[in-house]
């Protein structure tokens, strides 16, 4: 099937060059050879042109937030596809850039032979603005395909300011996109894709050469970045990824609705970091979750109206987790891609949410911390500390107590904008699905994105919603959490 028209978006005027020696695919977010729209994509223009393909992964040193952890896992993704281009006979160019600025020029010379160049359409992060300034310099049409979601995001009209409003949406608009899926297994048929020949100069002049035996944690020691946020135990990559997906719908999905919540209980699905970093398709997490529930199409409801569930018309589980999972991602995903200026900015929050921070931000908080106190978990509450433990160690924190995280960061500290700052530091240096579209719903969320005022009035809160951490311990089960990432355990802090 070829890739929709609504997912490609030309980025140039320059042309097309049917006398080029190849197509170039440059793999900036969808960091995966299965599944890939912008893969698939640029498969099609190489099998139109009769030209071989060449994939591109390069890990830049100088974007926010470089550093240990989050190019351990990067790299070992890149092994991944490395492997599967290998199997393939495809050529794979991986540049990992020493330095900051090491690896300006390289798109431009792989380009210079390329007849045309596909790349990721990510609306988040830094990619955008990397993209446009490569389609300014290219003399070749630069093409960026979206594979964030089930719902393309040129298909969306506007930015939603409730999950109620764009589940509504969708379910008025998604059904035709069932029928454009990426293709599982893109290599399963190389024939005419192998073969490309790159300029010996591009390797000399920027050191690719394949890699050695290093490990990613050791070749990620030795780039110029942030050297003092470790990588975790958690394995990056589409095979890692994987068996994430089967071990979560295997064990876990069916104790998903009911126990989610519940810190101490591991049923979260453990996706968030692999879906941020492409090395798993949101498709494939649905199709084989789907698969398991023998769903076929004619199962939705004939009416959705924005319910929270019944329009899947699948077992209560997993119409749980398909409201995270798609409707609640995405949500992020169609802000980032209407508000690209300001998604990120204290000033996209809704007028009632800034109105009530604003009046409320001098009133006198009981506590107050400074980022440091807030990142080396050196407050007075001890679930609070165990949650920015869990964040520093494994790069993740229980999808509920993130909540909090977020509350209590508002509550003690000097303003609302100091506490948006905070929170965006912590998340995006320690966590893996740190500056996604997802991971700044949930920050914004403490601050009354997507919601609404809640009464009484409180201090410093205003009319947002509270949440205290006496509360959730009442709530819900935290002993085993406490036991676990509390001032007792072992590790960091």
């Amino acid at each position: 099937m070829p890739v929709p028209s609504v997912r490609i978006r030309a980025c140039n005027d320059a042309p097309l060059r049917a006398d080029a020696d190849y197509v170039l695919y440059w793999m900036v977010a969808f960091r995966r050879t299965t599944w890939n729209f912008a893969l698939d994509r640029a498969i099609e223009h190489a099998r139109a042109l009769g030209k071989p393909l060449v994939v591109f992964e390069s890990l830049r040193a100088g974007y926010p937030w470089a550093n240990d952890r989050h190019h351990t896992f990067v790299l070992q993704g890149m092994a991944d596809n490395r492997a599967a281009c290998a199997a393939a006979g495809i050529v794979y160019v991986d540049y990992v850039e020493p330095e900051h600025g090491a690896g300006r020029g390289l798109l431009e010379a792989l380009a210079a032979r390329a007849a045309v160049v596909v790349t990721d359409d990510f609306p988040a992060s830094f990619l955008p603005r990397m993209i446009a300034s490569a389609a300014s310099s290219l003399r070749v049409r630069l093409e960026a395909v979206d594979a964030n979601g089930l719902m393309p995001l040129a298909a969306t009209d506007r930015a939603f300011t409730t999950a109620f409003a764009f589940r509504a949406f969708l379910h008025k608009h998604l059904r035709p996109h069932f029928a454009d899926f990426p293709d599982p297994e893109p290599f399963l048929d190389s024939e005419g894709l192998a073969g490309a020949r790159l300029d010996p100069a591009i390797a000399q002049r920027w050191a690719i050469s394949p890699a050695d035996d290093a490990s990613p944690a050791a070749r990620a020691a030795q780039v110029a970045i942030d050297h003092s946020v470790a990588p975790v135990a958690l394995q990056g990559g589409a095979r890692a990824a994987s068996r994430v997906l089967d071990v979560f719908l295997t064990t876990r999905l069916a104790r998903y609705k009911d126990e989610r919540g519940t810190p101490d209980e591991q049923v979260a699905s453990g996706l968030s970091p692999y879906l941020h970093f492409g090395h798993i398709a949101i498709h494939e997490v649905f199709s084989e979750l789907m698969r398991r529930e023998g769903w076929t199409t004619r199962r939705l409801s004939a009416k959705g109206g924005g319910k929270r569930e019944g329009w899947w018309n699948v077992s209560p589980a997993a119409e749980s987790f398909l409201d995270e999972a798609i409707t609640w991602r995405e949500l992020g995903f169609v802000t980032c891609h209407h508000r690209p200026h300001d998604y990120d900015r204290y000033e996209s929050l809704p007028e009632w949410a800034q109105k009530t921070l604003d009046a409320h931000a001098s009133d006198e908080r009981e506590y107050l911390y400074t980022l440091d106190q807030f990142a080396r978990a050196g407050t007075h509450d001890p679930l609070w500390n165990a949650a920015q433990r869990q964040l520093v160690r494994e790069g993740i924190i229980h999808n509920y107590l993130r909540m909090l995280w977020g509350k209590k960061i508002l509550e003690w500290t000097s303003s609302p904008r100091e506490a948006l700052a905070v929170m965006i530091e912590l998340n995006n240096r320690h966590a893996l699905d740190g500056r996604d579209p997802n991971s700044y719903s949930g920050i914004f969320w403490v601050l009354g994105r997507y919601d609404r005022p809640w009464a009484p009035q409180r201090p410093v809160y205003g009319t947002i919603r509270y949440m205290s951490s006496a509360n959730t311990a009442k709530k819900t089960s935290v002993k085993r959490y406490l036991k676990q990432y509390g001032s007792g355990s072992a590790g960091l802090f």
